[in-house]
């Protein structure tokens, strides 16, 4: 079934930022306190970070879509589905090992046609002796699995064609960095993976932010760290260190020299503007209500930056065309 005049839309998520809208909402709440006064009743810390960004990604899922997890957008090009070509598949649910090799689907870009088998996209998210079955047959991947494996070879193309390359060592720092560990087995039993499906992942992904790098021209930086919590009964004291946390993030907002705000429409002096804040004094609330301002922007920057590398993908998965031999799911 030729299916080309569609254009399916792909779901896949990055690593989400906490939505703006839940940051300046509870940016206006903290704001609108007046405490001056320092009359707060509510002695409860509040949470490190606003809430939306506490949720944070599950690492084993990173891991088995170490590669497609950072691909957003639209598939393109011409989508075929269901058993084109007398495939060897048609009418199966499971496969026996010496069908592994069985072809799934195919993708073409660059001019070239490429196979995707059953092998193929098993080993992208688990070991083969994980996906056995009790009577050693295995099932179908499904369809989603197949897509997936073509967007993520497509974007080791491209990485390829910008000459970027990942040594032993780049792979060891870059697992080192989001894994925390580079002890490839270890990874692979915690994953049903094996070690080197997990350190060809790692590579790929590796390879990916690299060309991210290359694409993305705005510079989200890192999130700001949220204040440390005071002690129990401490809420409502001023001190130099969240002073100092707050101008820090401040910046050129601050104006150190008349102990004050350079402007008051600036947006930290907006938002603190019914704190009291001087260059050695300032509470845990205003604190958190600067680290509200400053994750909204890193918010902000990291959607923008998102976008970009978003456009860049769909330009190269516009140019695909993929079938697919079974709809299994």
């Amino acid at each position: 079934m030729d299916d080309s005049t569609k254009e399916p839309e792909v779901t896949e998520e990055t690593v989400e930022d906490a939505p703006e809208e839940e940051v300046e909402k509870d940016t206006k709440k903290d704001t609108k306190k007046d405490t001056k006064k320092d009359t707060k009743k509510d002695t409860s810390a509040p949470d490190d970070k606003p809430a939306a960004a506490r949720k944070g990604p599950s690492t084993p899922v990173w891991v088995a879509l170490v590669v497609v997890a950072l691909v957003v957008g639209v598939l393109g090009g011409h989508f075929l589905l269901g058993g084109i070509g007398g495939s060897s598949l048609s009418g199966k649910t499971t496969l026996s090992e010496d069908q592994l090799d069985s072809v799934m689907g195919t993708y073409t870009y660059g001019g070239k046609t490429y196979d995707v088998t059953a092998r193929d996209v098993i080993t992208t998210q688990s070991s083969l002796s994980s996906a056995k079955q009790e009577d050693g047959s295995y099932k179908v991947p499904a369809a989603d699995g197949v897509v997936s494996y073509a967007r993520s070879a497509i974007l080791a193309k491209a990485a390829e064609d910008q000459g970027i390359s990942i040594s032993d060592e780049d792979r060891d720092a870059y697992a080192q960095s989001t894994l925390g560990n580079s002890d490839y087995d270890s990874i692979a039993s915690s994953y049903g993976m094996d070690a080197d499906t997990v350190k060809k992942l790692i590579s790929q992904s590796a390879a990916m932010s690299k060309l991210r790098d290359s694409v993305v021209t705005t510079n989200a930086g890192t999130a700001p760290t949220a204040p440390t919590k005071p002690a129990d009964g401490q809420q409502d004291a001023a001190t130099s260190d969240y002073a100092q946390y707050v101008i820090g993030l401040a910046g050129s907002e601050w104006d150190a020299d008349n102990n004050g705000w350079a402007a008051t429409d600036g947006p930290y002096a907006t938002a603190l503007s019914n704190y009291t804040i001087t260059n050695d004094s300032a509470t845990y609330e205003a604190a958190q209500a600067a680290y509200y301002v400053a994750y909204q922007q890193y918010s902000s920057t990291q959607s923008v930056a998102k976008s970009q590398w978003t456009n860049y993908v769909n330009g190269l998965l516009c140019n695909a065309s993929i079938s697919v031999f079974s709809l299994v799911a």
